[in-house]
């Protein structure tokens, strides 16, 4: 698979691509692999052009004794007998994830601005399955800025009136960051020959959604894709499914849970990010921003123990399980369905005893008391507080702020505002159909300076997302109050 970069600016010297790429344009190097043997070498390398070809030799007996590989053409004989010597598959997605880890990453000490920059490239995949035909290639790779030229391998040469087979010679052209071009490789070459060659397990979706940061959510191929990559196991297709709806602003579920809702963005600033010259550039999705600011409010309070009230399928408590400042974890829910669903995203099954006993999930109502929630440094009610009807706001005060009593308390709910800048959404209308209510910024505010006064805390607000500098100063779409106990004696 040879990979072709050219010089523009701000790339002038086509042989730094060996820089992006972690590997000397003069050394030829080997890396064994479960699969076989992957060599990476140079055909050519000058100021005006650079090539990087990865030679994949595939061991067939290797594999064969390699329990981890099974896929569906696994049967005795054609473990032996087929094309996989031959042929690119997801076996050459393996080898680029091996070989070319570093890269992916975006990561190049020596030429960071560079790495970070869309340079000029063609990559050119031979003998490449492709189920569902050339168009099938363009579709996946299109939309992502390639240009896309898809040959159909005849059946036999000799023999015109067989037809096509079924593998296509792929030469894809575009101005891509290198990582991002790797990414897509990674992920799409096992899609178009939709055949995996070896057990897919739960970090398959991890995996996918790593490589597929900042543009499977938005792709419009998104679900052939999530289905082919995962091996069609519908468990595994669900669960990416939920995590991309929750961290990269998908559409959600009517009976989406209440810490996971993610609000459509509003047509300006969608694209580029605040403060970013890179055009295309996806801005961070609202769920993502309220969660990272749940997270660095909980960093700026020094809080070891956080209990997620309200956590529905864990999204908060993914970012904070991932956080080893955070000692204890505990997510609840009224929901038993949620919480199973939150276990499963976290791999509590497959977590360790140490792991389980730092993080937990517990059936509870946040209007009832629970003397599991008291004790901890923070708690955390990332838009809940909305979905409880407007009377048992008393009894979740109450439960939160004068039983368990944590010296902080963070909570986020909608700014209605915000709301005139949703063009799909009706006057006065909530953003979920399970909203009991929205308020505005003073009304956050009068609720959580009553509340502060009467429990001894004291209260500040912070705004979360993109701000309406416009006439009407309609704030941000998503508002905090960041709750801290008084220190004095009896508070």
């Amino acid at each position: 698979m040879p990979v072709e970069g050219t010089p523009a600016p701000p790339m002038t010297d086509a042989t730094d691509l060996g820089y992006l790429l972690h590997k000397h344009p003069a050394r030829a190097q080997s890396f064994d692999l479960p699969v076989g043997t992957a060599h990476v070498f140079y055909p050519e390398a000058d100021t005006a052009r650079c090539t990087v070809a990865l030679l994949l030799e595939v061991d067939p007996v290797g594999i064969v004794r390699n329990k981890r590989f099974g896929g569906r053409d696994a049967f005795s004989l054609a473990q032996y007998v087929n094309d996989r010597p031959y042929a690119a598959s997801s076996m050459l997605a393996v080898a680029l994830g091996a070989v070319f880890r570093t890269a992916m990453t975006g990561r190049c000490d020596s030429r960071q601005a560079l790495a970070d920059s869309s340079i000029p490239l063609e990559i050119h995949v031979p003998a490449l399955p492709c189920r569902g035909g050339a168009g099938l290639a363009e579709r996946l790779f299109g939309p992502l800025g390639w240009t896309v030229d898809a040959t159909p391998e005849p059946l036999d040469p000799t023999v015109p009136e067989w037809g096509d087979s079924r593998y296509v010679d792929l030469r894809l052209t575009g101005t891509v960051r290198l990582a991002d071009a790797l990414h897509h490789l990674y992920v799409l070459l096992p899609v178009l020959d939709d055949a995996k060659h070896y057990w897919v397990t739960g970090d398959e979706v991890d995996k996918l959604l790593r490589a597929g940061e900042g543009w499977l959510a938005e792709h419009p191929e998104r679900d052939q894709i999530m289905h082919r990559y995962l091996a069609h196991q519908r468990r595994y297709v669900e669960d990416a499914t939920d995590r991309l709806v929750t961290l990269d602003g998908g559409p959600l579920p009517a009976d989406a849970d209440a810490g996971a809702e993610s609000e459509e963005a509003p047509a300006e600033g969608d694209v580029t990010a605040a403060g970013s010259d890179a055009v295309g550039t996806r801005a961070p999705t609202l769920a993502r921003q309220r969660a990272e600011a749940v997270v660095a409010a909980l960093h700026e309070v020094g809080a070891r123990s956080v209990v997620d009230l309200g956590c529905g399928e864990g999204a908060l408590l993914r970012l904070l399980v991932a956080d080893r400042r955070f000692t204890r974890l505990l997510g609840t829910d009224v929901a038993a369905r949620e919480l199973e669903r939150a276990a499963t995203r976290l791999r509590l099954e497959d977590a360790s005893d140490a792991e389980r006993e730092r993080v937990q999930l517990v059936q509870s109502s946040l209007t009832y008391r629970d003397e599991r929630i008291a004790g901890f440094d923070a708690a955390v009610l990332m838009e809940v507080i909305e979905h409880v009807d407007p009377p048992r706001l008393g009894a979740l005060e109450r439960v939160v702020f004068a039983e368990a009593r944590p010296g902080t308390v963070v909570v986020t709910t909608p700014n209605v505002e915000y709301n005139a800048l949703y063009p799909t959404l009706e006057e006065h209308g909530h953003r979920h159909t399970d909203h009991r209510f929205e308020w505005t910024r003073a009304e956050l505010q009068a609720w959580a300076g009553g509340v502060a006064h009467r429990h001894g805390y004291a209260v500040t607000f912070r705004d979360v997302g993109p701000e309406d500098v416009g006439p009407r100063g309609l704030g941000s779409p998503t508002q905090m109050a960041l709750f801290t106990r008084s220190t004095e004696v009896g508070a």
